[in-house]
Order: C-alpha cells, then sequence, then structure tokens
C-alpha cells in the first residue's frame, strides 16, 4: 500500500505527498530535511534549484515551499513522474517543472545552468555518486551548494577520488543509515603575497 510524506515548512507546510510502492524508494526523512533547510537557512526566496533522482519530489517541493523561484525536478520512473506532475498540479506550484528523464543522460545533454541548489539523492550501491558528482561544479553557483544523501561518509579523499576535487564539505551528519552532507566549491587559493593579479600593471 503508498504510503505519504509530509512537507514540513514554508508555504506548503503540512501538506503531504505521496510515497509510490517501489522496491528503493526513501522519501528524505523529516529530520534530515529539517537539518538541511536549517544549514541553508528557511527562506529560499528567489533560489534556482535542482533537484535530481526527485522520488517523492519532497526535497524539491520543500524548496519550493519556502519560495525558490525555480525548482526542476528530474525523474526516470514513468510511475513517479506522474505522481510528481499530479503534486505540482495539486499544490499550483508554478516554480516547479518536471523533467522525465534519465538523470545522467540529462546532465550531458542540457547546457549547464548555475543554481543555488542542486539536490542530489540517488539509488544507493549503484555507483551514481562517482559517476556524477564531477559534472556537479559546473552546475553551481559561484554561491551554490550541493546536497548529498547516500550510504557512506563524504570525505576530501572520496571526492578526489572520483574527479570532484574542485568540491569541499561544509556540512554533514548522519542519521541512522542515512549520511548526508553540503558541499560547496573551493574557494579559489589567494595570491601569494606580492604576485601581479590579473589587470595590474
Amino acid at each position: 500500500m503508498d504510503s505519504r510524506v509530509r512537507i514540513i515548512g514554508g508555504h506548503w507546510k503540512r501538506s503531504w505527498l505521496p510515497v509510490q510502492a517501489l522496491d528503493g524508494l526513501r522519501p528524505t526523512p523529516d529530520r534530515v530535511r529539517e537539518a538541511l533547510f536549517n544549514w541553508l537557512g528557511q527562506d529560499l526566496a528567489g533560489w534556482h534549484c535542482l533537484d535530481l533522482f526527485a522520488g517523492t519530489g519532497v526535497l524539491g517541493f520543500e524548496a519550493a515551499s519556502r519560495g525558490a523561484a525555480r525548482v526542476t525536478l528530474v525523474e526516470r520512473h514513468p510511475k513517479l513522474v506522474r505522481s510528481l506532475a499530479s503534486a505540482k498540479s495539486r499544490l499550483d506550484a508554478g516554480a516547479v517543472t518536471v523533467v522525465h528523464a534519465d538523470v545522467a543522460q540529462w546532465l550531458r545533454t542540457t547546457p549547464p545552468q548555475p543554481q543555488d541548489l542542486v539536490l542530489l539523492d540517488p539509488p544507493y550501491h549503484a555507483g551514481w555518486l562517482e559517476r556524477l558528482l564531477p559534472m556537479m561544479p559546473a552546475w553551481l553557483g559561484p554561491q551554490g551548494r550541493l546536497y548529498v544523501e547516500c550510504e557512506y561518509t563524504l570525505t576530501d579523499e572520496r571526492l578526489a577520488g572520483c574527479g570532484a576535487d574542485g568540491l569541499e564539505v561544509i556540512r554533514a551528519a548522519k542519521a541512522g543509515q542515512v549520511h548526508y552532507h553540503l558541499l560547496a566549491r573551493k574557494e579559489a587559493p589567494a595570491p601569494a603575497t606580492g604576485q601581479q593579479q590579473d589587470g595590474e600593471a
């Protein structure tokens, strides 16, 4: 039997989204979402957000509920896509766009658009992070944030090992078996003292 997950903050607080009875579908728990949006700040007014492997869409709808100007939900499974479209219509979520596509193919064929927030919660034990993390810096705006949920702790060594050493973990926590992280672009190192910078005579 299908169940439900609730939006916990913003305009649609206490609204429910359906959870389809599909193997491997695991909506981000309330306490984890609460921690994430505490990290980000509760007001996402004007943000552009990308929710990859959207599933129930609860992360993306949480962002839209808190004022995000544009939220793109990318999901491959037809049943989930129909459910996302239904939720968008029911909530009258004009800021939300539902894309029916394979995430990896969509990222390869869609020109990168700078995002304030990318939400990345792929199926576990399938090697998705190793494939996708190197692509993420191109999608992040200068102050953009990348949320990653996975079955292990992300470390600098893991990021470097998959070619994503342009990213760094700025917050991390664990709830049960869920490891969740907030990443950002690494800041470019400051020039050495006395070094001439571009544009200087």
